[in-house]
């Protein structure tokens, strides 16, 4: 995958960073990256951007970047997210080749480093449980209290740390703290744990331990391992950087530069791993996958793409900051791409009934229609014309206003890619609704064109009725009601902002007869409707289910103009 290329003057801050150290010969000149994330969740919009952050400094710099897992607790990680977090990486468009590690690689490594900061007096085995450290860390403003067993011996600690190792302490009863400094303003440097105790099997070394590194403990010393460079990560690490440098100065090895970045923040969306956990088990979504999700597996089943996602990465860029990108940015670069790449083809939503009265009663042929407008090489493809057509409901206005350009009696609209057709009469149920519209053909105006080049202001899009496939379509809306979910009164919940509507069902829809042969979530443009894709729950199914990825409009696009 091509990147685009980094000028000096357009450089961020990483980027930056990055080409100064590596113009001066540090790490030998090297760049290596890492994406890391913990398997205990699926990947969201926030992870794409460190995604493309990460593997895109490395492919600009001559460099490489891994994929770890730092997989430090085994009560909240699972095989499936392991799984899902390699599939969506490569699904991204990047590599990691042989670079795919788990800090769980290091675990006896890791062990050793923490029996080394005991043996030099920097470590100790407390007693107290994470209540009453709590209560011992302080404040912002007061200084912690030193655990009343901060003193003791190295021997004692040793001896207790291999009993923690051996299991023969519960959970919760010890854990292992660095002792660096309980008045520091930084509350992270207040003693911090880096092994606790947890009885659980892990998914790659089983029960071979009982205790476990902090996620702290095992991060640097993991990107120390892999001889990271610059180990690049999201704002909440800022005021654990003074940590991540104080174990690796006080062990003595290599020290990778840890950089902060503001995280990806998107209205209308939550991109907390809790929160999104909570919106699955409460039954508010319907699974990790669930195309209103901002996760990448749910994004991917709704029809987005690789090159949508990335392209707004790169336009989001990097800040030192937070804060909140528009929505209609991410939809604006996905529209952008589809419009590029997506086949087109032809479907109804709300169908209404047309008959020819001067076509042939028992002919049925092909016109030619367009695959893609954007790409000349995509060719046309053959769709069916007879007398009996479908037409949306929303395309006819009996008694229409000025200037309007679709079907009405006595006006002439252009069927796209076949005939003139002008309405004629107007046929109605008992109860007044329009059931069938009775219309003429012109049979010289075949692909739009006639013999006396006249030319009609309205197209709009139909389907063949004995051809047509049925099928259900999905429309998906935002899933908050409002820019900021966490918005609510006193005692409210996000939830509270939930979007009623970002879920409605449509099955009356009619599609063209090729669109059950398009791929599983591939998306296409059904034309002047929106982008599409097919859902696998409705792939073998007697009725196709499409996801509508994104509607024609793009109000971002024009407001930015």
């Amino acid at each position: 995958m091509s990147e685009p290329e980094q000028t000096e003057q357009h450089l961020d801050f990483i980027r930056t960073r990055v080409k100064t150290d590596q113009e001066s010969g540090k790490n030998d000149s090297r760049v290596h990256t890492r994406f890391p994330p913990e398997p205990n969740g699926y990947l969201h919009l926030g992870h794409a951007k460190s995604i493309c952050l990460n593997f895109g400094i490395a492919q600009e710099f001559g460099g490489l970047c891994n994929l770890r897992l730092d997989d430090t607790n085994p009560v909240a990680e699972k095989t499936e997210y392991a799984e899902a977090i390699q599939s969506d990486v490569r699904w991204l468009g990047f590599d990691w080749e042989d670079r795919f590690f788990h800090a769980s690689d290091y675990f006896d490594q890791l062990h050793a480093w923490a029996v080394q900061l005991i043996k030099e007096g920097k470590a100790f085995v407390c007693d107290l449980t994470f209540e009453e450290m709590r209560q011992h860390r302080g404040n912002l403003v007061e200084p912690g209290t030193n655990s009343p067993y901060r003193d003791r011996s190295v021997e004692e600690n040793l001896e207790l740390f291999e009993k923690m190792r051996l299991g023969e302490f519960v959970d919760g009863s010890k854990t292992l703290r660095a002792k660096i400094d309980m008045a520091s303003p930084n509350l992270n440097m207040r003693d911090p744990v880096i092994y606790r105790i947890i009885h659980q099997a892990h998914p790659k070394t089983g029960d071979k331990w009982k205790i476990y590194p902090s996620y702290d403990f095992a991060h640097g010393q993991s990107d120390s391992l892999e001889g990271i460079t610059h180990s690049i990560c999201t704002l909440e690490f800022e005021h654990h950087r003074p940590l991540y440098d104080w174990f690796c100065e006080n062990l003595g090895i290599h020290h990778p530069q840890q950089i902060e970045f503001a995280r990806l923040n998107l209205n209308y969306t939550v991109m907390s791993k809790r929160k999104m956990l909570r919106l699955v088990q409460e039954g508010h979504v319907n699974g990790w996958d669930d195309p209103r999700m901002p996760t990448l597996q749910g994004m991917r089943r709704r029809g987005y793409t690789p090159q949508s996602i990335r392209d707004f990465c790169e336009k989001v860029g990097v800040a030192k900051r937070d804060n909140v990108i528009e929505v209609e940015l991410l939809e604006h670069c996905l529209r952008h791409d589809l419009n590029l790449c997506a086949p087109r083809r032809l479907g109804v939503l709300d169908p209404l009934k047309v008959t020819l009265s001067n076509y042939p009663d028992d002919q049925v042929e092909t016109v030619d229609a367009v695959n893609n407008p954007e790409d000349p090489d995509a060719g046309t493809r053959p769709v069916s014309f007879s007398k009996h057509l479908y037409v949306d409901r929303n395309d006819f206005m009996e008694d229409p206003p000025k200037k309007y350009f679709r079907m009405s009696p006595g006006k002439e609209v252009r069927l796209k890619y076949a005939y003139y057709i002008t309405c004629t009469e107007v046929i109605k149920d008992e109860d007044g609704k329009i059931i069938e519209l009775i219309c003429e053909y012109d049979p010289e105006s075949r692909g739009g064109d006639t013999p006396d080049g006249r030319k009609v202001k309205g197209t709009i899009q139909w389907v063949e009725a004995s051809t047509a496939k049925a099928c259900e379509i999905r429309l998906y809306d935002r899933l908050f009601k409002t820019p900021d979910p966490d918005k609510v009164e006193e005692g409210g919940d996000f939830t509270d902002n939930l979007n009623p509507e970002s879920l409605q069902t449509v099955d009356t829809a009619l599609v063209e007869a090729s669109v059950p042969d398009m791929e599983t979530g591939k998306p296409f443009q059904l034309e002047r409707v929106g982008y599409f894709c097919i859902d696998p729950d409705g792939k073998d199914s007697e009725k196709l289910v499409l996801n509508r990825t994104v509607a024609m409009r793009d109000s971002w696009a024009k407001a930015n103009k």
